[in-house]
């Protein structure tokens, strides 16, 4: 194969379109932009949301709450799952990152206690509710907030 043997897909490259090249063109006159209007002149160009001096969408649909910007959000671990490790064995963040129980090793991880865990071990983690810490030290395992 060389250089000139190639060639590009079936589409892959399309034509611009070319106003303003007379009515044969199809696209001639007013160039495809209508008659008059604030979007027919050049060098005017809208900001998004603009409705021609409507009160926009955005101002009009009622607001209720408040999004507290600095909240934290905790990636949430049921006990059942921490059955898949070994007894015994010390669970961080990076291990419930390799067994895909969470996304993203740099947010906070919080243990609920939905489920049985059958083994001892030691769970290190930021958060974790009262009946998943009941149930992880009746079962011989000990908790590190971190």
């Amino acid at each position: 194969m060389r250089l000139n043997d190639l060639y590009s897909s079936k589409g892959a490259n399309k034509k611009s379109k070319r106003v303003g090249r007379g009515s044969g063109s199809g696209h001639g006159k007013t160039s495809c932009r209508g008659h008059k209007g604030q979007k027919s002149r050049s060098g005017k160009t809208l900001r998004v949301g603009f409705e021609g001096g409507q009160m926009p969408l955005a101002r009009r649909v009622p607001k209720r709450g408040f999004r507290n910007p600095n909240k934290l959000e905790h990636q949430i671990v049921n006990i059942e799952k921490l059955n898949r490790f070994k007894k015994g064995s010390t669970v961080t963040p990076e291990m419930f990152k390799e067994q895909r129980l969470i996304k993203d090793t740099r947010l906070p991880v919080k243990i609920l206690g939905v489920g049985k865990i059958s083994k001892a071990l030691n769970i290190q983690v930021q958060a974790i509710s009262k009946e998943a810490r009941k149930k992880i030290e009746e079962a011989g395992g000990k908790i590190e907030l971190c």
